[in-house]
Parts: C-alpha cells; sequence; structure tokens
C-alpha cells in the first residue's frame, strides 16, 4: 500500500517489454505480473493463491492499479512469465528496477539488511507452486483410481489421506515454514511412490497404469522427485528440472 502510495507504479510496462508473450496470446501487463511476484514472495504464496489474491483482496488491486471488478488471470500465467524472466538478465533488472524506485522515494536505505537475490525471490514462489502440483496431482490420481479400481485402491489407504487428499490442494502458508515445507514434500513424496508402485507390481492390471492421471503422476514424480545414492527420495533442487516445455504446471494440462 505504501509503495503504490508513494510511487503510484512501481513497474513500468516499457521496462520490460520483452516479456510479453509472442505467440499471439493477449499480453498482460509485464509490470503487473512483475509485481505479483513481489509481493507472493513477501506473503509466501503459489501461484493459484497469488492468482486468487489478485482476484479478491482489495489491498493487492490497489497496489497494482487493478479496478475491484477486474477477474485477474489463471494461475498458470504466473508460472509462464517466471519462465521468461529467467530468460538473459530479467530477472535481475526487475530487482534493480524496484531497487532504483524504493530508494528514489525514500523507502529504501543504504546499509540495510534487505536480501538482492533475485533468483531467491524466483526460486520461493517457484518452490510453493511446484510442491501444490505434487499435491493435486496425487489427489487427481487417487480420484480417478478411486472410480476406476476402488477395491484395489483401498488396501493402500493411509487414515491420514483423508485429510491430506479429501479436498484440491491448494497451498498458502505452509506450517513450520521451511521444515514444514520439507515435511509435506516428503510426505507428498512417499505417498505418491507408494500409490506408483502399487500400480507398477506385477500383479496389478496393465490398464490401471495407463489411466491418464496415473501417467500424469508418474510424470510429475520424474520432474520432481530423484532417488539419491542411498535411496532416500529426493525433491529435485529448481535448476535440476526438466525444460519448462516438458513439464506440467497442472494435472489437467
Amino acid at each position: 500500500m505504501l509503495m503504490r502510495d508513494r510511487l503510484d507504479v512501481v513497474f513500468e510496462d516499457e521496462d520490460f517489454a520483452d516479456l510479453y508473450p509472442r505467440d499471439g496470446r493477449p499480453g498482460l501487463s509485464p509490470g503487473q505480473l512483475a509485481l505479483v511476484s513481489v509481493l507472493q514472495f513477501a506473503e509466501d504464496l503459489s501461484d493459484c493463491a497469488a492468482a486468487n489474491a489478485v482476484r479478491t483482496r482489495i489491498d493487492w488491486k490497489y497496489a497494482l492499479g487493478m479496478e475491484l471488478d477486474d477477474p485477474g488471470f489463471d494461475h498458470s500465467v504466473l508460472c509462464e512469465f517466471r519462465a521468461r524472466l529467467t530468460a538473459g538478465d530479467a530477472a535481475d533488472r526487475l530487482l534493480q528496477v524496484m531497487l532504483n524506485r524504493l530508494v528514489e522515494a525514500g523507502l529504501l536505505k543504504a546499509g540495510g539488511r534487505q536480501r538482492t537475490d533475485a533468483t531467491h525471490v524466483l526460486a520461493a514462489v517457484r518452490r510453493l507452486s511446484r510442491l501444490e502440483l505434487a499435491g493435486e496431482s496425487l489427489r487427481a490420481a487417487l480420484e480417478q483410481l478411486a472410480q476406476a479400481a476402488p477395491d484395489w485402491l483401498l488396501p493402500l489407504v493411509e487414515p491420514e489421506w483423508d485429510k491430506r487428499y479429501g479436498r484440491k490442494v491448494e497451498i498458502g502458508k505452509v506450517p513450520g515454514g521451511k521444515a514444514g515445507v520439507t515435511a509435506l514434500v516428503e510426505a507428498f513424496g512417499r505417498d505418491g511412490c507408494k500409490v506408483l508402485a502399487a500400480a507398477w507390481a506385477p500383479d496389478t492390471p496393465p490398464w490401471l497404469r495407463e489411466l491418464p492421471q496415473v501417467e500424469i503422476l508418474r510424470r510429475v514424480w520424474v520432474h520432481h522427485y530423484y532417488w539419491d545414492a542411498r535411496g532416500r527420495l529426493r525433491w529435485r533442487d529448481g535448476h535440476a528440472l526438466p525444460p519448462a516445455s516438458l513439464r506440467f504446471d497442472s494435472p489437467y494440462d
């Protein structure tokens, strides 16, 4: 709110004209998307939660200079924007423009402890969105298996799965900070591996692993998890992910 009061517009679209999509789709303001990324990082929100904040929160609409009835955009736009932002020096330019504007407005002073690493901002918001993708991919697979083969699935289900996957997985702030995120990453990973191992067991009917959501679950786990040298399931670092063109933003893509 204070940034909007002092600066009016934090990011001018002219500074990021090269970040408009080039495939003929309507161009959302790269200046607004840049500010959404900063707000998303500040509040530790996933892409879905950030897109919902754009649609529903008056303070975000004010900061972004949007009309109150503006419908916002689909959350996948943020992932696509980050992919363009990480190409070349766009992320560093975003940070430098923001720092210059804040210094000019007297909102940021030299010698402080503010973080100045743009890649940290992008990695933090991407981490929560990847976590949400993992959880929702598993939930979607469980839903399809429950309809197609309930008797096969029932012995696999653990008591806490109802709470964890009983409704659409939408992650806002994870309790416990970094440790809480790690615990949830590991829980999703274990549960997903249990389902995939059972689906590929020799006595499982082959058609079960051909279900669309089960195949998507398999691909998401290949993209975002790996087994280390000691046989432990690990969450891939952001730089170790496959190219964006090969990954899913949603299990319903």
